[in-house]
């Protein structure tokens, strides 16, 4: 989109979300992978505005200290700035925090940060309306099922804005609208700012609401509009641990959708949990019970059985990950094999056509093109070249009670079951390690290496037979 220079997009984040019952800030609770907040600054960053600003209150340093250090995870580049409500006496309260950046902007538009759900494309339509229009005011309007709790866009006989009506203010007549203030709007900002000087405090909280703007900038004689949306579910906002559930749900649906209409065989989409990040290729098949997080990537023709649990990885084309597998920042090359019940520890590389099998551990290796870490093994710190064979029950003993040290398997080697490494230790390539061995130095190139104790067999010495 073109850079929206005039545009200033705020985010109101300042309340307390009592309702959630929590002690972690509303804007920070996660849906589908990320903060309430990345979602609405993710979506005010497709209008290419001149700045985003975030208006904070309640625990205002933890707020702003998640945003600035997760900006570029989020994929944020836009500059943003923060304003702070000092008194949470409403929405109007909050714009008003803002008030010396107001003026330096042409137009404002303001978004929730409890209300993660919005597209990009939404946003982008209300702005190209608004200023098409060269309106004073714009608001966004859902018809919603159940109206109750909403504040009613009433139209006049032609069908324009006439007035919203709080709840509690409305009578038999305006209580059956549908149509509610979606609570994302639009604004002239010489509009905005005038009209905010205007108003009075409301209720027995004495509060300032941005609702009440909307009249006084109709009485300024300038268009106040109202952009309907046929999805009301973008519009939502959470406001409790329920609320937050629903919109799981919904995001889910939507990303679920976005991948199976590119070719990605979900079996029963309803029944996986896949984050809004997470890149999957055409073909690969997803069984019930996955979890996919983060910044994952899977490529073509994968198959994933159930209850696989996958996060900030990256996993390449035809690759089987087989049932109970957990998979943490690691990387799984082409034509791999892995599981069931295996476990990738961070930093962890599976070179192409490896196989790590059942109940096996890897942590901050790299497992060599072609190598099989067969079963019940735990692989860490190592470096293993191609074609390498490890057998059952094999370990590398890699801390010493103070530091790691890494071991290194040339390529193909032999490993017998039931072996113990004790880094820092090198096997050179071609080499066989005996069964039942515990290796502490370097086994030269294509040997065998045997450490062991002989076998002493003491007669009569046994378990004693009843009589």
């Amino acid at each position: 989109m073109v850079a929206q220079k005039n545009l200033c997009v705020l985010i109101l984040a300042a309340g307390k979300g009592t309702r959630m019952k929590s002690s972690l800030p509303k804007p920070l609770h996660r849906v589908c992978g990320l903060p309430m907040i990345a979602h609405s600054l993710r979506a005010a960053q497709s209008l290419n505005p001149g700045a985003i600003c975030v208006v904070v209150g309640h625990e205002a340093p933890r707020v702003m200290e998640e945003i600035k250090q997760n900006l570029h995870d989020w994929g944020i580049t836009a500059p943003i700035v923060f304003a702070e409500q000092k008194e949470l006496n409403g929405s109007a309260g909050a714009v008003r925090a803002a008030l010396p950046l107001l003026n330096k902007f042409k137009s404002i538009m303001v978004l929730n940060g409890d209300a993660p759900m919005i597209l990009a494309d939404t946003l982008q339509q209300m702005y190209a309306v608004f200023d098409n229009e060269q309106a004073g005011a714009l608001v966004l309007g859902v018809n919603v099922p159940d109206p109750k709790g909403y504040g009613r866009i009433v139209r006049a006989a032609d069908g324009s804005f006439a007035r919203i009506v709080e709840e509690s203010e409305t009578d038999e007549h305006t209580r059956r609208i549908d149509e509610v203030n979606g609570g994302m709007y639009v604004f002239n900002a010489k509009d905005l700012v005038s009209a905010l000087a205007l108003l009075k405090p409301q209720g027995p909280k004495k509060e300032y609401y941005l609702t009440d703007t909307l009249s006084v900038i109709k009485d300024f004689q300038a268009p106040v509009l109202v952009f309907n949306l046929p999805d009301y579910t973008q519009a939502l906002g959470v406001n409790s641990q329920v609320d937050l559930a629903k919109a799981e749900d919904i995001m889910r649906a939507r990303i679920a959708k976005r991948l199976m209409d590119s070719g990605v065989r979900l079996v029963r989409p309803n029944e996986v949990y896949i984050d809004e990040g997470v890149e999957i290729g055409q073909d690969t098949i997803i069984c019930p019970g996955c979890y996919l997080k983060g910044k994952t990537v899977i490529g073509k023709n994968c198959r994933l059985d159930g209850t696989v649990f996958i996060t900030d990885s990256v996993i390449g084309d035809n690759v089987f990950i087989k049932l109970g597998t957990y998979i943490e920042k690691s990387v799984i090359e082409n034509d791999c094999e892995v599981g069931p019940y295996a476990h990738l520890r961070p930093n962890s590389t599976l070179k192409t056509k490896a196989k790590v099998g059942n109940f096996c551990e890897i942590k901050n290796s790299v497992i060599g093109e072609g190598s099989k870490v067969n079963h019940l093994t735990y692989i860490g710190d190592t470096d293993m070249g191609q074609g390498v064979n490890i057998g059952a029950g094999t370990i590398t003993c890699n801390y010493d009670g103070q530091k790691k040290h890494r071991t290194v398997i040339g390529d193909h080697c032999f490993v017998g079951s039931n072996v113990n490494f004790v880094a820092p230790v090198e096997i050179k390539p071609y080499s066989k390690i005996g069964a039942g061995s515990t290796i502490t130095k370097e086994v030269p190139e294509g040997s065998l290496a045997v450490a062991r104790a002989r076998q002493v067999v003491l007669e009569n010495k046994g378990v004693k037979k009843n009589d």
